[in-house]
């Protein structure tokens, strides 16, 4: 897959606060469903998989990848479906149960803050906030088209009965609400039992491979991007490699069966830390975790994140990172492609 270039815009101009990030409360076919109906979803790069024609998309511009989140209250599920791309969670906030299998019964995983799970395509999976508090999951679906989902049988049951009807296509059709399916259109049908059985789970072994916990992610000192630290203070760990990386990495802990298309790193500055100013060859968006971020342009245009703030640095934008405050400055980063280039001083 090739760099894809994207248009060179002001840093503030890509950059989605957290405090701005708009909501569709009703995405999805089981967004009425008891026990669904109170999740937030968000479309912050590229179209994502919504069934709502009126989701709004932050930043519609392609990135070779999709960025968006998830917020759900403490006992919010997400109900089980499943994706012809890679889906990928870090938990920003709360605490959260991933579970497998077309009724959830398969098997699960418990993640919290800074954990990261990709799950494999074509297989069920759902989520629900466990925590006490309110819950938000930063998502990475591959490719510019994700596609549509595949709901397990037991969601269409759910959703007739509280008056959502999905489309052949991916189109949500509230009827409750006076909505009426479109003259020709067809419903779109569960899967039957052949298709349910080829979206099987995997076993455990591959499935213990899917997650990169946050407190066994290593430090790269092979990383390319240490040569441009101020001082010191910057470190890079991997989260998702599919393979070995032109930028000095190895294949891990993520590797995948499955595409990706795209690299996660956990990147760290200490406080006072700076990464001097330089231009990379792929799409890179930045996702603040922990702890204050200023990223500065070229042109001096200068923007401070906060946590859970989203940048889209575009391809050849020369950018410096810098910490200024007495705390960790902890970003996600995506990178596109397989394997990221050494980022070039600038």
């Amino acid at each position: 897959m090739g760099a894809v270039r994207l248009s060179q815009s002001t840093l503030s101009s890509r950059l989605v606060r957290y405090a701005d990030l708009k909501p569709c409360l009703n995405a999805f076919v089981d967004t009425r469903t008891p026990g669904s109906d109170k999740k937030e979803n968000f479309t912050i790069v590229g179209p994502g998989v919504s069934e709502n024609p009126d989701q709004h998309v932050h930043l519609p511009e392609p990135h070779g990848f999709n960025i968006g989140g998830a917020r759900q209250p403490p006992g919010c599920l997400n109900s089980q479906h499943s994706h012809n791309t890679a889906e990928v969670f870090v938990v920003h906030t709360g605490q959260w149960r991933f579970l497998y299998g077309v009724n959830a019964d398969d098997a699960y995983v418990d993640l919290g803050p800074g954990d990261t799970i990709s799950i494999p395509t074509k297989m069920f999976r759902g989520f629900e906030n466990t925590g006490d508090t309110t819950g938000f999951l930063f998502a990475v679906l591959g490719g510019d088209d994700p596609g549509k989902v595949t709901w397990a049988p037991s969601v269409f049951e759910l959703a007739e009965q509280y008056g959502l009807v999905l489309l052949e296509g991916g189109r949500l059709v509230d009827v409750a609400a006076g909505d009426e399916v479109p003259a020709g259109a067809n419903r779109q049908q569960p899967p039957n039992e052949a298709e349910v059985a080829a979206l099987k789970t995997p076993d455990a072994a591959d499935l213990a491979g899917c997650v990169a916990f946050e407190n066994s992610l290593s430090e790269n000192s092979s990383s390319s991007l240490l040569p441009l630290a101020v001082n010191g203070g910057v470190s890079e760990a991997a989260v998702i490699t599919p393979t070995a990386t032109q930028d000095g990495f190895e294949a891990g802990p993520i590797k995948g069966w499955w595409a990706h298309d795209f690299n996660v790193r956990r990147v760290t500055l200490q406080p006072n830390a700076q990464i001097s100013s330089h231009t990379r060859e792929e799409a890179e968006v930045v996702f603040l975790q922990s702890g204050a971020l200023t990223v500065t342009a070229a042109d001096g245009e200068q923007i401070d994140m906060v946590p859970g703030d989203t940048l889209s640095l575009p391809v050849g934008m020369a950018r410096s990172w810098s910490n200024a405050s007495s705390t960790p400055a902890v970003a996600f980063v995506v990178r596109g492609g397989d394997s990221p280039k050494p980022p070039v001083a600038a």
